[in-house]
């Protein structure tokens, strides 16, 4: 197979937000600009005005387009009727490559990649979980059906992908050492990520940006920001921005306990935006695979307060003292008022940039991802020669 020839590739995901969006988007900014040909399959009954504007942007270079199709977030009956119609667009598209993302988008890209494999086309299916289904425990008769799914999976998976060395620890611990290729590539951030955002003059002292829902910690930020008050002996300021299904549930969690004044909430914006109105970035989750947000705030300049899940301890450091135990308040309190009473907290615990970029770079992460398509493809190509040979 010719290096030059360009690659027609499809990115199959369910909701566009957060961390898996993000991942995609600039997937698909680099490769586009290397002279491949992206498409994007995913749902059309998540996101808002944020999203759209998202989309917006990554349009010049969607050159195989954008298909929306309705994607429930749980197992449903009509999923079968959505596979099909998403087959139909996929096999129109003729891709050499159909990459999913998250539990729902591994699903579509390696069904419809094995339907084309049946009518002999030579495509390259993949599949990067995120977390998703790894966040289930094999306690649970619903975590033991979505990991023995996963492991069902491999069948139909030319390479697993992985984000993270915690992702990938994770996987050989719920679904088993993996029986396909498997490359890890780490999450990157492109060169516009690496500009030091200012604080403004009127920020506050501790920002949360993400999904408002209960696995990404927003209850615990609440609570650690009244403990933090408690600690420094003085009324504090911060914000909550991002959307999600808990929203009212959290503003009245702040009103019952008469910090409604002290938090405010913003919905989803650019991050730039949001890193402007804050020094300080809390990342309170219970369970992550590796979020841009820490590494956006990292580029960004920003402090960074985060639990120990994750892959978050390769990217701030396995001994750093910004990390704190999950789903603990006091914990996460105790480092907010470290942060913020502690002279040159910020340049003793960060690490420094570029350490962060030598890692988590867009560039080096597209690179990557390229190269085992093609590794892919080339093995694919002769497998079929010789077969037919």
């Amino acid at each position: 197979m010719s290096e030059q020839r360009p690659l027609r590739i499809i990115h199959c995901f369910r909701s566009p937000v957060g961390g898996i969006f993000r991942h995609v988007r600039d997937l698909v900014i680099e490769h586009s600009k290397a002279g491949h040909e992206v498409g994007i399959l995913c749902d059309s009954s998540t996101g808002g005005e944020h999203e759209d504007a998202l989309f917006d942007d990554i349009r010049p270079y969607l050159a195989l387009g954008l298909t929306r199709v309705p994607i429930r977030r749980s197992i449903s009956p009509s999923d079968v009727g959505v596979l099909w119609d998403a087959y139909k667009k996929i096999k129109s598209l003729r891709p050499d490559v159909l990459h999913g993302h998250g539990a729902k988008g591994g699903v579509l890209a390696r069904l419809a990649g094995s339907a084309l494999r049946v009518n002999r086309y030579c495509v390259a299916r993949l599949y990067t979980a995120h977390g998703g289904s790894l966040h289930y425990s094999r306690s649970s008769l619903l975590g033991q059906f979505v990991l023995r799914m996963e492991r069902l999976q491999e069948y139909l998976t030319d390479a697993l992908v992985f984000i993270c060395e915690y992702e990938r620890d994770t996987y050989t611990k719920r679904v088993g050492r993996p029986r396909t290729q498997t490359r890890l590539i780490y999450n990157g951030i492109s060169e516009r990520d690496f500009e030091l955002v200012p604080t403004r003059s009127d920020a506050v002292h501790f920002i949360y940006v993400g999904m408002l829902r209960d696995l990404k910690g927003p209850d615990l930020f609440v609570d650690a920001f009244a403990k933090t008050e408690r600690l420094i002996g003085r009324p504090l300021s911060a914000l909550m921005i991002g959307d999600g299904p808990d929203r009212d549930r959290y503003r009245e969690m702040m009103v019952e306990r008469g910090l409604g004044k002290r938090i405010g909430m913003l919905p989803a914006m650019r991050v730039q935006q949001a890193f402007a109105m804050s020094q300080n970035l809390v990342v309170p989750s219970r369970a992550e695979a590796m979020p841009y947000i820490v590494l956006e705030g990292l580029g960004a300049g920003k402090t960074i307060i985060a639990t120990r899940v994750g892959g978050i301890p390769e990217a701030l450091g396995k001994d750093s003292e910004a990390l704190v135990a999950p789903d603990n308040a006091d914990d996460l309190a105790r480092v907010m008022a470290d942060a913020i009473r502690v002279p040159d907290w910020h340049e003793k615990t960060m690490p420094p940039i570029d350490q962060v970029r030598s890692v988590f770079s867009a560039t080096v992460m597209a690179k990557d991802v390229l190269k085992l398509y093609r590794e892919l493809l080339e093995r694919r190509a002769a497998k079929t020669s010789k077969a037919t040979s």
